[in-house]
């Protein structure tokens, strides 16, 4: 029997990186379902004019999620101001195109900093704050490149087999807590973070919007696992049953082995303002030259 979805109206969510392309994709799905949107984005203007656009008491505020006393300050500020946080979403991410032997330390600490700590940390905040009550949602954006590979994503690629493998062992943490976790997994979106990247054989790109319909689909009534598109999900189920000859091989029909062919002209806009997107991570770089 097929459960009833759940009502969102009223409820109190926060998305990080929620000024512009799949997060904001999120934050308006979310208003239209009567929530109340924390936007949390580096560019405060952005994240007040997001916030503007969605109405119903929404909120956009400066957010660094890798400054981690200042992400749980934001948290604060956030409850102080809307309530309690019912829905947490760490969409916040950057990708860097590049072969592994060839990425800078700086490169690889930003992806690690913003990618996955700031995951770990918001999904600590969120259960620290939702399990002493009973109830509340936490979210996590990982990617296909969490359940696959890519040459020249190799960073990226462990980052985001980490928010999948972090999102299982929370699950069963927070079993029978009333608190549940979903992750998402989308192939190349049409946003900014992919520009340039070839597609891939086989599986559309998906726009923010199918994202996050899928995402909201998966909180009304919870669903750990949200691929998108959807028939990621049997891609997948294909290639853990092969062997891995065969995997390797379906992966380069998938056109998976020309990333590394991405256009850096069509990136070069992305990746400045990549590289410019985490203030704290530089200052994990400064400790450890130290």
């Amino acid at each position: 029997m097929s459960k009833s979805p759940r009502s969102l109206s009223g409820k109190v969510a926060v998305v990080t990186g929620g000024a512009r392309g799949i997060g904001q994709a999120l934050a308006r799905a979310l208003a239209r379902e009567g929530v109340v949107v924390a936007i949390g984005d580096l560019d405060a203007g952005a994240a007040s004019a997001a916030a503007a656009e969605l109405g119903n008491g929404s909120i956009g505020l400066a957010l660094d999620v890798t400054d981690r006393p200042g992400f749980t300050a934001f948290l604060d500020e956030v409850e102080r101001r809307l309530g309690p946080l019912d829905i947490m979403i760490n969409n916040a991410g950057i990708m860097m195109v590049t072969p592994l032997d060839e990425e800078t330390d700086a490169s690889i600490t930003r992806q690690l900093e913003i990618n996955l700590h700031a995951v770990i940390h918001g999904t600590q905040e969120a259960m620290r704050r939702m399990k002493p009550r009973g109830t509340g949602h936490i979210v996590n954006i990982a990617s296909l490149a969490g359940r696959a590979a890519a040459p020249g994503l190799a960073t990226y690629v462990a980052t985001k087999h980490a928010v999948i493998g972090l999102s299982e062992s929370v699950r069963a943490e927070l079993r029978g807590t009333g608190v549940e976790v979903t992750v998402v997994m989308p192939g190349f979106a049409k946003t900014e973070l992919a520009s340039g990247v070839p597609d891939l054989r086989m599986v559309k790109r998906v726009t923010p919007e199918e994202i996050a319909a899928s995402t909201i689909a998966a909180i009304k009534v919870p669903r750990f696992d949200v691929w998108a598109p959807r028939r990621l999900s049997a891609i997948m189920w294909l290639g853990a049953v092969l062997p891995r000859t065969w995997r390797e091989a379906v992966s380069r029909g998938m056109n998976s082995n020309r990333v590394v062919a991405t256009d850096p002209r069509a990136r070069a806009a992305y990746e400045a303002r990549a590289n410019a997107s985490a203030p704290g991570a530089d200052e994990v770089l400064l400790e450890d030259a130290a």
